[in-house]
């Protein structure tokens, strides 16, 4: 069984959008996988904390992302992307999605395809986030259908290998089910458009809460018979406000109880935002403060037991998927139709040919020639981490954690308001079997996902 330990950066467990002149910004174009001296500072962190699958959020295809994706290979971290943006005509209209289901939203979302596809720690593609909610037109579920199959099919006529695509579900309870079961059921002649892995948003874990507090126990019981692999594709809330994290959800998240269907999950979210849920706090002249978040999340990820998580999920790859029918909808008002939208003009033209000037979006990976972060980085106690360094490691490992011990707190602080700091150390990088896992096919979604989004951190054993 593999089970993801995911952060998002988009991080497959903290979300990575931070804004400013360090990541991602809607309003500047900023991509947060466009800057390798950032993802070297990032990935190092993340590859200390103990993931191994970021997810990322919002992406710009024009932009180059081989340096970022090498980066994230060597540490040993898989990316699960969002081919949506938050950019107006760069996501399905939850009100139309008719209007927004067209010709150049695809041609989009096939170029972020293109420039990810050739990375083999490209883990997956996320063709929707929360497009299903209470706001949402009973149309919506067959248009992502229609999206996932085209981005399917897509990857089919010019990916040079299979990569899964999934969906990332909000925890509204009453649609929950509904949502999963339409998503993933078989229909007989639109069979592509059922999706990978299924995605999850879950807040229900919050301050001393227990696995039947939460709702996992629903939770397990609800996706039992799953026929795809399951994770928490948000997760961590932050109540009560004002105090760290402690993550006590961590271990019943990878315990026995839920690792049978659940495939970990990715941690909310990297950088802190205003709405107070980060693990690091990315300063405005480019110097990175730990929070007392970020050494808890790592404490919680030490203290899993990862050999017992190295075993295969016989749930999701032993059964077949049941043929979609009105009687797996439970949900009031919830479409049970299960015709596809036909796909708008040009578009078959697009997944035949490719799209325009193909050939400038399609990237492969670049050597790696540095390996230890410019930017200075403070602990929680305000001192400076010395010796940072990016462990390297072979294209068949994946981090786990304990695999990176960088980094000594100096006697000297900061409050990372100062002009940044620090010397760069050129290396040749050298692969290592410190504590890596053997990473999976690229067909199928490991189970252990440990991660934080925007970048996500996914665990891969």
């Amino acid at each position: 069984m593999y089970v993801p330990l995911l952060i998002e950066y988009g991080l497959i467990f903290p979300r990575y959008q931070p804004g400013g002149s360090s990541g991602f910004n809607p309003d500047s174009g900023i991509d947060p996988l466009s800057d390798a001296n950032v993802c070297l500072r990032d990935a190092t962190l993340m590859q200390r904390l103990g993931m191994n699958a970021v997810r990322v959020y919002n992406l710009n295809p024009d932009l180059d992302h081989s340096a970022c994706a090498s980066i994230f290979n060597a540490a040993g971290i898989y990316m699960i992307l969002d081919v949506n943006s938050p950019l107006p005509n760069q996501s399905l209209n939850r009100g139309s999605p008719w209007e927004s289901y067209n010709s150049d939203y695809l041609t989009r979302v096939f170029e972020v395809v293109e420039g990810f596809m050739n990375f083999n720690n490209t883990l997956g593609f996320f063709s929707g986030n929360e497009v299903i909610n209470e706001a949402s037109v009973e149309q919506v579920p067959s248009y992502i259908r229609a999206v996932t199959r085209d981005i399917k099919d897509y990857i089919s006529s010019q990916s040079p290998r299979q990569i899964p695509v999934g969906y990332s579900a909000a925890d509204v309870r009453p649609l929950l089910s509904s949502t999963w079961q339409y998503m993933s059921c078989d229909i007989s002649d639109s069979p592509e458009s059922k999706i990978d892995f299924f995605g999850l948003n879950s807040y229900s874990w919050c301050g001393g809460a227990t696995f039947e507090t939460a709702g996992y126990d629903v939770l397990i019981s609800d996706f039992g018979n799953t026929t795809i692999p399951l994770f928490f594709s948000e997760y961590g809330c932050n109540l009560p406000a004002g105090v760290p994290r402690v993550f006590d959800e961590v271990p019943a998240l990878y315990s026995s109880r839920m690792t049978p269907v659940f495939s970990g999950g990715l941690i909310y979210e990297y950088s802190q935002e205003p709405n107070d849920y980060g693990l690091v706090v990315l300063n405005d002249n480019g110097t990175v403060s730990l929070r007392q978040d970020y050494n808890n999340l790592r404490t919680q990820y030490d203290s899993l037991d990862t050999s017992a998580l190295e075993s295969s999920n016989a749930t999701a790859t032993s059964l077949q998927p049941p043929a979609c029918d009105a009687s797996l909808i439970s949900a009031a008002g919830f479409t049970t139709s299960f015709e596809i939208p036909a796909r708008p003009d040009g578009v078959d033209d697009l997944i035949k040919n490719g799209v325009p000037n193909k050939a400038s979006y399609r990237k492969n990976f670049v050597e790696l020639n540095e390996t230890s972060p410019t930017q200075t980085v403070y602990d929680v106690n305000g001192s400076q981490l010395t010796g940072l360094q990016l462990v390297t490691l072979a294209n068949d490992q994946s981090n786990l954690p304990g695999n990176n011990t960088s980094g000594t707190p100096g006697s000297g602080s900061g409050s990372g308001s100062g002009s940044t700091s620090g010397t760069t150390t050129s290396s040749s990088p050298s692969s290592t079997s410190t504590n890596s896992a053997v990473r999976f096919d690229d067909i199928k979604l490991c189970s252990l996902v440990l991660g934080t989004l925007t970048l996500g951190v996914f665990m891969h054993l």
